[in-house]
């Protein structure tokens, strides 16, 4: 697998022309390219992306709707990924071997996703093993390495959605006493604790001192990876706090990546799915402070501009791997595609797709 410290090592430098032309120019030839190719070409856009990218989208979503839309569309010769690199190695595990995944700009990563690498993962697994036995079932956030993925299918675990969580911790439940939640903590402890899990019965795993931070006894349910969306970290409790003292009619919506705290105190959270159902089922005139990326806030406001909506946290800014890939990077990645030469090929080991599809696979059949 290829590293995020080596991306920028690995990816070709865009060429100069791409930043020099204008954004009609670049427009004008995504458009002419992506008429072109037809049906060989699929562009599957987060819902996190920029206006620039998602406007040449064939599928919006979430990251693993993107991969299953992807592998669902068989005709594709290329899936030009717009999003950050875990989704794009999702999409290539599945899809067929016929099929190249590309990623515009390969710098575009995903912090929490760094947060649980292999050698860390496999140190804890020892770890906690010996501490409480054969006990254990592992579950990974889709939002995760292929590693990461493979990890978890080989040791007869799954991933899971923000969408499905409390439906695949209670398949976990079923299968082991105990739960090892990677890579994100706060997704992990919002789900257990809507399920009737206590905090107390929640310990946190640290991988840099490789050790539990609280107690970790025998009563133990849920093992947290010390891992955090560095966005929705973001959105704090002094931000909810402000708003109930100033605007106590306007409704607080947050994703469970958020911590703890601010999810209790909010009105309504759930996946990026769910926030955008709620916007879209609202009533008019209705007042939202939302607390996730700020690229899908801003299209909420110009897509609903009978609702009153602002971002929970007013100084946020959009997620910065979200937004390395841009205009010319995408007409880059196409312009190279028409030649017969595709740049940023995205291409997980055969063995580590393998374990990780089981994980993936263990989703799909349990949600």
């Amino acid at each position: 697998m290829i590293a995020n410290s080596l991306f920028e090592a690995v990816q070709k430098t865009i060429p100069e022309q791409y930043k020099e032309r204008t954004t009609e120019e670049l427009q004008k030839r995504a458009e002419e390219i992506k008429a072109k190719l037809g049906n060989k070409l699929f562009v599957p856009g987060h819902h996190y992306q920029k206006d620039e990218v998602i406007q040449f989208a064939d599928a919006t979503g979430d990251s693993l709707q993107l991969a299953q839309v992807s592998a669902q569309n068989k005709d594709a010769e290329y899936v030009v990924f717009c999003g950050v690199h875990f989704m794009a190695e999702t999409a290539d595990i599945l899809t067929s071997d016929q099929q190249t995944v590309v990623l515009p700009d390969m710098r575009a990563g995903c912090s929490m996703a760094d947060m649980a690498n292999m050698k860390q993962t496999e140190r804890a697994w020892e770890k906690l093993v010996e501490h409480f036995g054969e006990t254990i079932v592992p579950l990974t956030y889709v939002n995760s390495t292929a590693e990461i993925k493979a990890f978890v299918g080989k040791h007869g675990g799954a991933t899971v959605t923000s969408s499905n969580a409390k439906k695949m911790l209670k398949w976990a439940f079923e299968q082991k006493k105990r739960i090892l939640f990677l890579p994100d903590q706060h997704l992990g402890r919002n789900t257990a604790f809507d399920l009737g899990i206590s905090l107390s019965d929640m310990v946190v795993w640290n991988p840099h001192t490789d050790s539990f931070e609280g107690d970790s006894h025998d009563g133990v349910k849920m093992i947290l990876w010390k891992g955090h969306c560095s966005v929705h970290e973001n959105f704090r409790m002094e931000h909810v706090q402000q708003l109930r003292e100033n605007e106590p009619d306007r409704k607080i919506l947050v994703h469970p990546e958020c911590t703890h705290e601010v999810v209790r105190a909010s009105d309504l959270d759930g996946s990026t799915k769910y926030i955008i159902e709620t916007i879209e089922n609202a009533p008019s005139g209705s007042k939202w402070a939302i607390g996730t990326e700020m690229n899908l806030v801003n299209r909420l406001i110009q897509n609903h501009q009978d609702k009153d909506i602002v971002s929970l946290n007013p100084e946020m800014c959009p997620c910065l791997t979200m937004n390395r890939i841009d205009l010319p990077h995408f007409v880059w990645a196409l312009e190279q595609i028409e030649k017969g030469e595709p740049i940023n090929k995205i291409t997980v080991q055969s063995h580590i797709a393998k374990d990780a599809k089981l994980a993936i696979e263990r989703m799909f059949d349990n949600v």
